[in-house]
Parts: structure tokens; C-alpha cells; sequence
């Protein structure tokens, strides 16, 4: 046994490495979730949200964003075309992402910099998938099943599946 132990530390330390990372992080994040009131929208989704509605008007399509209950609606030309929700904020990739790299860790400083570039660009391209998909949403409802459910999930797992290899193979201490 410790034979097979000794065999496989690397990965078994990955996995333990990314595992508890995180259930560290989405323990954090459910509990700034619990403390957000029932009837209220979290932080987060709520930054996410007047990011959308300003980002929008930047790239020459205005679209509002309105607080109904625990959601925001995202309304163009008087229709609501989509809704964001606590889910729609990113949190859940941005915890994918940030424990993958701390997995596989480099040097610290170059980690806590990567994690938090990394966070960042995963955030505002949130934003964006958002803007877009309300877009083709709107210009194209019938779509909205595989574009919500298929293409843009894609899209933004690409990104963070590029963003894994390149922190692999450029500054994790497995890169060469």
C-alpha cells in the first residue's frame, strides 16, 4: 500500500490540494450567501447585474436591468428576454478555477497574482456572456435552451480550461 501511495503522492496531493480548496471556498460562499437576506439579491449578482446594464450601452446595445424579488430581468425593448440570478454571478467557476491552480501551485506570489487575473477575466467575460446571450436571446427566443444550456457554458469552460493550461504549462512548479 505505501508502495502505491509513494507511486501516485503527486496526484493524490493534487487531489487533495483541489478538493479542499474547494469545499474551503464554496463553504465561504454559501455562508456570504446564507447571510444575504431572503428577500434581498447578494452582492455579487447584484454588481453583476448594473455590470450587464452599463457594459451593454459600451458595445451599443442597451438593454435595462430591473430588481424583481430575489432576481434582476434583463428587458430589451420593453420585453423581458432573460433573468439573472445568484447563479448567473460566475462564483461556482471562478471556485472551479481558483482550485485547479492552487492543485497545481507554483510559486505563491505568482499564484495569488494568476488567481486573481484569472478571476477577474473570468468575471467581466460573465458580464459579456450575459450581454450576448440576452442579445441572441432576444433576436433569436427560440434558441435560448442551447444557448443558454450549451454554447455559452462551452464558452466560458473554454476559457477556463486555457487559462488552466496555460498556468500548467507556464508557471505551475510541473512546468518545465
Amino acid at each position: 500500500m505505501e508502495k502505491y501511495f509513494i507511486q501516485y503522492k503527486p496526484f493524490l496531493l493534487f487531489l487533495g490540494k483541489f478538493f479542499l480548496t474547494y469545499l474551503v471556498l464554496t463553504i465561504i460562499y454559501r455562508l456570504y450567501i446564507a447571510n444575504t437576506c431572503d428577500d434581498c439579491i447578494d452582492g455579487i449578482t447584484k454588481n453583476v447585474s448594473i455590470l450587464t446594464e452599463k457594459f451593454s450601452s459600451l458595445i451599443g446595445f442597451n438593454l435595462s436591468v430591473i430588481s424583481d424579488n430575489n432576481q434582476y430581468k434583463i428587458i430589451v425593448e420593453n420585453k423581458v428576454v432573460a433573468r439573472i440570478v445568484e447563479g448567473c454571478n460566475a462564483m461556482s467557476v471562478i471556485i472551479l478555477f481558483i482550485s485547479f491552480v492552487i492543485a497545481f501551485s507554483g510559486k505563491w506570489k505568482q499564484t495569488i497574482i494568476y488567481v486573481f487575473l484569472g478571476s477577474v477575466l473570468i468575471y467581466f467575460l460573465n458580464v459579456l456572456r450575459i450581454i450576448l446571450l440576452s442579445i441572441l436571446i432576444f433576436h433569436y427566443p427560440n434558441q435560448e435552451n442551447i444557448l443558454h444550456g450549451v454554447v455559452f457554458p462551452l464558452l466560458i469552460y473554454g476559457v477556463v480550461f486555457i487559462l488552466w493550461v496555460i498556468w500548467v504549462n507556464n508557471f505551475s512548479r510541473y512546468a518545465k
